[in-house]
């Protein structure tokens, strides 16, 4: 009863604040008549700005939890539609900072020793208030700068009670109006409750930064401000301060001779080389997040949203985005039926006409002009249509690619990064979908399967003794059969390891 009432009382707040703002989205309102009536009956009119801004301003009045939940929403354009995504992109992650002495007592705890034994000085004043954390400058014993980020006092009790809400809402939505059941509400309040609780952890976000940094250690186009360990836990975040400024200032960044143009071919192949090389990327690269420091590198910080890609999501991309820009749209249709995205009883053939009405505006376009962002944005949109399943790594890439290619528009609004970091395409390219890498995957799937032919034999073996030892009792012609069946698997076995073989011989010979 209690817990009914707390999300009842919780539940009029933001009913109330969502009014004000005149924030429910008119495709919701259009599910449901009755609440479209009760809507119109409560809700303040003539509020400026479109559904997602409406939504984001209400959202970022209701507190931490409610920000986090828009800035999730704005990778799910399968949910929201690509305009309330962009919009909720947008919204700021900025609330009042909490007091210096609290910040304090917060590092205190977390380490069991007085501040004084960690730090030389500390800054009370942060330089930076977010939902989650705030960030504090200190010099270590040692004289080192560091930027210590700290989580807001009671944020996770606070995260917990709107969590439960949320799912609360979630099945009663769900069994009022059944027609909301495709949206997977609770699927998506369980990928916030899972991502935010991982985002509350900074030791995570600490090993992302230096999993992230690992990866550049010997490249001059991206920098990750090292993590000091020692003073980092699951409360407390401290790594290197950086000097210099946001990735957004252009006249600071002309001003200190830096040239803005060979900056965007740092971030357009920092970029490349996160997704396509590394499959692990930052999926928060707004410019908030991104500086220029003295020595005119760009350098990443807030780690908490980190995405990745295995090999075989990265050569899907690449062979879709290959099949777009050369008009082969068969290919594109291909190539999600191979991955099992698209469910194998829809029709190929419509389905290469739906990529052909996405592709072929892109024809005749130099790359410069495309964002490859919005392409997938507008593939998404119309995969759903073809039962495609949600792919969230995907979704969190399109996102990030749209913010990076943001990032490339105030730099040098003439040029595309996509432009700038051809080169790097092409080479990976040639390295992992030409000939010669064709040739080096199937010697490693051969030679894969000739590493499985022991355990099988093994298995067999193993088998065939049990059945000895009465441990498996079958029917006599049960064991006939599977003899005679044993012995041709055998015969096939040996024609194919001289297949194989065979194989390698000549892919041998080819490479010679």
């Amino acid at each position: 009863m209690f817990r009914i009432l707390r999300n009842l009382l919780r539940l009029a707040v933001i009913g109330r604040t969502a009014a004000r703002y005149d924030a429910l989205p008119a495709s919701l309102l259009a599910t449901a008549p009755g609440l479209s009536w009760l809507w119109r009956l409560i809700a303040r009119r003539g509020v400026p700005g479109r559904d997602g801004q409406r939504l984001a301003r209400a959202l970022a009045e209701l507190g931490p939890t409610y920000i986090k939940l828009g800035q999730l929403l704005s990778t799910r354009s399968d949910l929201v539609g690509e305009r309330m995504a962009v919009d909720l992109a947008e919204l700021q992650d900025k609330l009042p900072p909490f007091p210096g002495r609290d910040a304090r007592a917060i590092i205190e705890t977390e380490f069991g020793q007085p501040l004084s034994a960690l730090f030389a000085s500390f800054d009370d004043k942060p330089v930076a208030a977010a939902s989650i954390a705030q960030v504090h400058f200190a010099v270590t014993a040692t004289g080192q700068e560091v930027a210590v980020k700290v989580l807001r006092p009671g944020i996770e009790a606070a995260f917990e009670r709107d969590i439960d809400l949320f799912y609360w809402l979630a099945a009663l939505a769900e069994a009022v109006l059944p027609k909301l059941k495709r949206l997977r509400l609770r699927e998506v309040v369980d990928t916030f409750a899972r991502t935010s609780r991982l985002e509350m952890d900074l030791r995570m976000e600490a090993a992302a930064a230096s999993e992230l940094g690992g990866n550049f250690t010997d490249d001059p186009t991206f920098n990750v401000p090292a993590i000091d360990w020692d003073r980092t836990g699951g409360r407390v975040l401290t790594l290197e301060r950086i000097r210099g400024f946001k990735v957004d200032e252009a006249a600071r960044i002309e001003a200190a001779g830096f040239n803005r143009d060979e900056i965007l071919a740092m971030a357009s192949a920092s970029f490349f080389n996160q997704v396509f090389r590394d499959g692990f990327f930052h999926a928060d690269l707004h410019p908030g997040n991104l500086f220029i420091n003295e020595q005119g590198t760009i350098t990443a910080v807030d780690f908490g949203i980190m995405g990745r890609l295995d090999q075989a999501t990265r050569y899907y991309l690449a062979d879709m985005l290959i099949g777009f820009l050369t008009g082969d749209y068969r290919r594109v249709a291909i190539v999600h039926f191979e991955a099992g995205y698209v469910p194998r009883h829809q029709s190929i053939e419509i389905f290469t006409q739906a990529c052909r009405a996405i592709g072929e505006p892109l024809q005749n376009k130099p790359l410069s002009d495309i964002s490859v962002g919005r392409l997938l944005a507008q593939l998404f949109a119309v995969t759903e249509q073809f039962e495609m399943e949600t792919q969230p790594q995907l979704l969190l890439l399109q996102k990030s690619m749209l913010t990076a290619e943001g990032v490339g528009r105030l730099l040098n609004p003439t040029i595309n990064m996509w432009e700038l970091a051809r080169p790097l395409i092409e080479q990976w390219m040639r390295e992992n979908r030409g000939p010669e890498a064709q040739i080096v995957e199937d010697v490693g799937a051969a030679l894969s399967t000739i590493r499985r032919l022991p355990a099988l034999v093994r298995e067999a073996e193993r088998v065939t003794a049990d059945m000895a030892t009465g441990g498996l009792r079958l029917h006599p012609q049960t064991v006939r059969q599977m003899l005679q069946g044993w012995d041709r698997r055998r015969r096939s076995d040996r024609l194919a390891l001289w297949v194989i073989a065979g194989l390698l011989a000549v892919i041998v010979l080819k490479i010679v």
